[in-house]
């Protein structure tokens, strides 16, 4: 089975794209609330990608039944997704963030094979995801003793919430095919999550100690906002329409690994043998989950038809 090119590449731009948001995520908490700085950045994406999306076609699906699939998605995948790991940022590191969010497609295939008789497991999508998780374990070892520490706990358990329900709303995004301007479906929910979120900052948020003029969490809010939402949001979706959603997930296994190369680059941090078995692992469960799918799809596909 043969994907579009436009989709896999819409699938390698958010393994880069969403592995340098954690950084500017890390800088934004620093100064502003975390709630209100996610709400923010969600609310003035949506706007943006509907407008374009709204100038483009000239139509868009303002039924109640789509609207209620938009709320809901954005409330699963955004405030609670990205609002509880953009708070979470503010108690443990985002190395940590990243590691706990590789977890993604495990959450999505459990969730799955849960809700979907049809879907099933093989051998190659099992050990591709293990591989990939071990990947990230390897990248990261250093932290785990942080891990014991009691006042990371809060932002674990919250970063925990937010990768599953990233993963239910991915697989309840998958399972209806939007008709009209899907574009659009996607500022919605972009927008509708951040709504959430700034409904939300009042009762969760400290304004006490808060610099809404620090430089560096503007140019990061305004790198979170074009980059991390309005591009990689919309590919994103995208994305998910044309592969399988195992195969989509896979990118929370990279997003931990580009943060290594950008200190590197940027930072001049060393690379050792423990980062080369970390990429080596992650490609090898990148494959094998795909090849996998493959072998899914090809076996569904010379299934007889009963009488």
């Amino acid at each position: 089975m043969r994907y579009p090119v436009k989709a896999l590449l819409a699938f390698f731009f958010i393994c880069i794209a969403w592995g340098t948001t954690y950084l500017a995520i890390k800088i934004g908490v620093a100064a502003w609330p975390a709630f209100l700085y996610a709400g923010i950045r969600q609310v003035t994406s949506g706007i943006i990608i509907m407008s374009i999306a709204f100038a483009v076609h000239k139509k868009a699906d303002f039924s109640w039944a789509n609207l209620r699939h938009q709320l809901l998605i954005g409330f699963l995948m955004i405030t609670m997704g990205n609002g509880l790991v953009t708070w979470a940022e503010k108690y443990i590191p985002s190395s940590i963030a990243a590691l706990i969010c590789a977890m993604m497609p495990v959450c999505a295939v459990i969730i799955n094979l849960a809700i979907n008789k049809q879907e099933r497991m093989n051998m190659l999508i099992t050990i591709g995801m293990m591989l990939g998780f071990c990947g990230v374990a390897l990248n990261f070892r250093d932290s785990f003793t942080a891990l014991s520490n009691s006042k990371y706990v809060i932002g674990i358990i919250a970063t925990f919430i937010a990768t599953s329900s990233w993963a239910l709303g991915s697989i309840f995004n998958k399972k209806k095919k939007a008709v009209i301007n899907p574009v659009f479906n996607s500022g919605l929910q972009l927008g509708f999550g951040g709504l959430f979120l700034l409904m939300g900052s009042p009762l969760v948020d400290d304004y006490s100690k808060a610099d809404f003029y620090n430089q560096d969490a503007l140019w990061a809010l305004a790198y979170l906002i074009v980059v991390g939402s309005v591009l990689a949001y919309t590919a994103y979706m995208y994305a998910l329409k044309a592969l399988p959603v195992g195969l989509v997930m896979v990118y929370a296994y990279i997003n931990p690994l580009v943060a290594v190369f950008l200190g590197f680059l940027l930072l001049h941090e060393p690379l050792n043998l423990f980062t080369a078995l970390s990429f080596a692992s992650i490609l090898a469960g990148v494959f094998l989950v795909n090849k996998g799918y493959k072998q899914q799809a090809s076996a569904a596909a010379i299934v007889p038809l009963e009488d």
